[in-house]
């Protein structure tokens, strides 16, 4: 698998610029590039200045680029299902619109640009793959939504089961099954690219307040679900005011100027410090602001070897998503939250899943299978890491076990 790098971070910051830059930085050491957005609002073409399609453009040496078309892979690979869904509905009776309505599943759209995104990466002959995602406030929705549309799918499978046994000689239902086993299967391998140890996700924010705190709370969400953030790049640092200022301006009429200058100035260094001291180990990388905007390859190129210097694609150190520890008769599990507090955590067990969610972002985590034979006893939340007690439970566990 090539090196996968997925670009996030809240609207108006710059990520589809920064995915832009990473992509030409990498491009320019040798190596052979792909940048795909998946963002729903197709600002990539805009940015390197090409007109984009669902088919690899080349853009300059080493680079090309893509817009994914979740339509044309919905066809290819929902349509088939979706159409002997309906049948089998109809032949239950099933009014013919309402059967179209209950083949609609949510979150479609992002599993199927994640698609289009494995095909490149299984397929295509790249050494980097770099993804300009949705926005924060949707991109953990498209990195979980292979994985929430499989669990559907693993409930839809033994329903159609028993719909075939209703229906004569089960004419709708096994092609019906072969088609959901198939959908399953490509999901699954979306997942698998998703938690390679060569898969990262980089966060892209600007030095304000309000930006640090979603960064923070997507950051948050994105460990819990076991994704691994290998850096984040702070965008729009103003350069430095300094002294040399009012040796060039010493009208009056500037010192307000002068006087707001200074003022950004500090609330950006308190902003830059903070954000350092959040992520931490992770590397911050920061893009001082640019009189102009960064459009077309060769202003994109500057900006990718301003934000990374020498190598952009290194491979993040493995983390695992969570971890059981086993002491005294009782099991632990526990999974990275960095920023969680309590009052925004939410914890349950539903068979055998263990659902957490966290600020509105939820992770359902399949239990491994000495944990489901266990009930939970407790949990506690502290220094960034969520602490979920087992005890085994006697009747199905034997007794040199406890």
């Amino acid at each position: 698998m090539p090196r996968l790098v997925l670009l996030t971070g809240k609207g108006g910051v710059g990520k589809t610029t920064t995915a832009a830059a990473t992509a030409l930085h990498a491009a320019g050491q040798g190596r052979k590039v792909l940048v795909v957005s998946v963002d729903p609002a197709h600002s990539l073409g805009d940015v390197l200045g090409v007109s984009l399609g669902p088919e690899p453009v080349e853009v300059g040496a080493g680079l090309w680029a893509l817009q994914a078309d979740p339509a044309l892979t919905v066809a290819r690979a929902w349509a088939p299902v979706r159409e002997l869904a309906q049948d089998a509905l109809e032949e239950l009776g099933v009014d013919p619109l309402a059967a179209e309505d209950l083949t609609g599943l949510p979150g479609l759209d992002d599993v199927f640009a994640l698609l289009c995104v494995r095909d490149q990466v299984r397929d295509g002959p790249w050494d980097l793959v770099v993804v300009d995602c949705s926005p924060s406030a949707q991109a953990f929705r498209l990195l979980s939504a292979p994985d929430v549309l499989g669990r559907l799918l693993e409930r839809l499978l033994p329903m159609e089961r028993r719909i075939g046994r209703l229906l004569d000689e089960g004419r709708a239902a096994d092609p019906l099954v072969a088609a959901v086993d198939r959908l399953s299967s490509e999901l699954a391998t979306v997942g698998t690219m998703l938690a390679d140890p060569l898969a990262s996700v980089r966060l892209v924010l600007t030095p304000e307040a309000a930006v640090l705190a979603g960064t923070r709370r997507l950051y948050t969400a994105l460990t819990m679900g076991g994704f691994a953030v290998d850096a984040v790049v702070v965008n729009r640092v103003m350069p430095t005011v300094g002294a040399q200022w009012e040796t060039f301006v010493r009208e009056p009429a500037t010192t307000s100027a002068i006087d707001w200058l200074r003022e950004r100035e500090r609330s950006q260094g308190a902003a830059l410090a903070e954000i350092a001291e959040s992520f931490a180990p992770t590397p911050v990388l920061q893009a001082v602001d640019v009189a102009g905007e960064p459009r077309g390859v060769e202003r994109l190129s500057d900006l990718g070897a301003e934000i990374y210097g020498t190598d952009v694609v290194e491979p993040p150190a493995e983390v695992p998503a969570f971890e059981v520890e086993h002491t005294a008769g009782s099991f632990t599990l526990r999974l990275r939250m960095p920023f969680a507090q309590r009052s925004g955590l939410d914890l349950g067990r539903r068979g055998d899943d263990l659902v957490v969610t966290v600020d509105g972002y939820r992770r359902v985590i399949s239990l491994p299978s000495v944990l489901r034979r266990c009930e939970v006893s407790g949990a506690r939340l502290r220094d960034g890491v969520l602490a979920v007690e087992f005890m085994p439970d006697p009747a199905e566990f034997p007794s040199r076990w406890l």
